[in-house]
């Protein structure tokens, strides 16, 4: 069985005015958490169809109406592993490990 996660990333604004990055170069949505890039899930959803409604009706409420094309829907099929290696974590100076 496949589902739908609905994402929404809201970009963080550049104090020194520097233009924020929504997409890239092949019109992908981007988005980058250590520069203050807030991903949300809005949902799961048992197709893509349903994750599309929940678009529009997200686009009217504040914040995502804000940015209304910063929306990602990816399939997941249940029961399958996703993450099969481990991971190393890097702690900034300012953070403890």
């Amino acid at each position: 069985m496949e589902v739908f996660l609905l994402w929404h990333v809201r970009h963080a604004r550049w104090l020194d005015g520097r233009p924020t990055t929504h997409r890239d170069e092949a019109g992908e949505l981007a988005w980058d958490e250590e520069d203050g890039d807030d991903l949300k899930i809005l949902g799961v959803y048992s197709s893509e169809a349903r994750a599309e409604d929940r678009i529009q009706r997200a686009r009217k409420l504040p914040g995502f109406r804000d940015e209304p094309d910063c929306f990602y829907i990816n399939g997941y099929t249940v029961d399958q592993d996703h993450w099969n290696d481990g991971f190393v974590y890097n702690p900034r100076d300012d953070q403890a490990d």
